[in-house]
């Protein structure tokens, strides 16, 4: 569905030749998987869901958080994490820790790239992490005060910065490639 909306700006804006891919391994809180949803659809990002949610997928509070763009969002529901990394296929995975002493912003993001995150509680699981060291990366925080980003925040923090390096010449205006 196409919203029309009196106060959208056309930006000069260079979209990735493949979408990005966002993947949520076990979210847990609704308004926050409908509220990544709605960046996905504005941004033509894949969403990747990786089972067990803490939420049934017609729960209405992400429905809501989503709005009414979820027609919009290219959705895959993953049993698990296994099946997930098969989806994505060759694409370069990026997992995001409060724990990575490497910035989000210190890696060349490319078109096709995986962006995983883990669940609001508990983050991604050790073994995942340990089995991809050299591509965990953290979004700076002050610790003292807080014990991690809003997830949601966190996504759309890492997600507009891939999409800020790919913001590249001369592909504006050809549409996203979903394979």
């Amino acid at each position: 569905m196409k919203h029309a909306h009196s106060r959208k700006a056309d930006f000069d804006f260079a979209w990735p030749t493949a979408p990005l891919n966002i993947v949520l391994v076990q979210p847990e809180i609704p308004p926050n998987t409908g509220n990544i949803a709605r960046l996905c659809a504005a941004t033509g990002t894949r969403l990747h869901l990786v089972k067990p949610l803490g939420f049934s997928i017609s729960n209405p509070h992400l429905r809501r958080a989503g709005l009414d763009y979820w027609d919009a969002v290219h959705v895959q529901t993953h049993p698990d994490w296994a099946a997930c990394g098969c989806a994505l296929g060759t694409s370069r995975r990026f997992f995001y820790s409060t724990g990575s002493p490497r910035l989000y912003t210190q890696v060349a993001y490319q078109p096709g790239d995986a962006l995983i995150f883990g669940c609001e509680t508990r983050g991604l699981p050790e073994d995942l992490l340990a089995a991809h060291p050299e591509s965990v990366l953290g979004i700076p925080i002050l610790t003292d005060h807080v014990r991690s980003l809003n997830l949601s925040s966190a996504v759309a923090v890492v997600a507009y910065e891939a999409l800020r390096q790919l913001n590249i010449r001369p592909t504006r205006g050809q549409p996203l490639k979903y394979n």
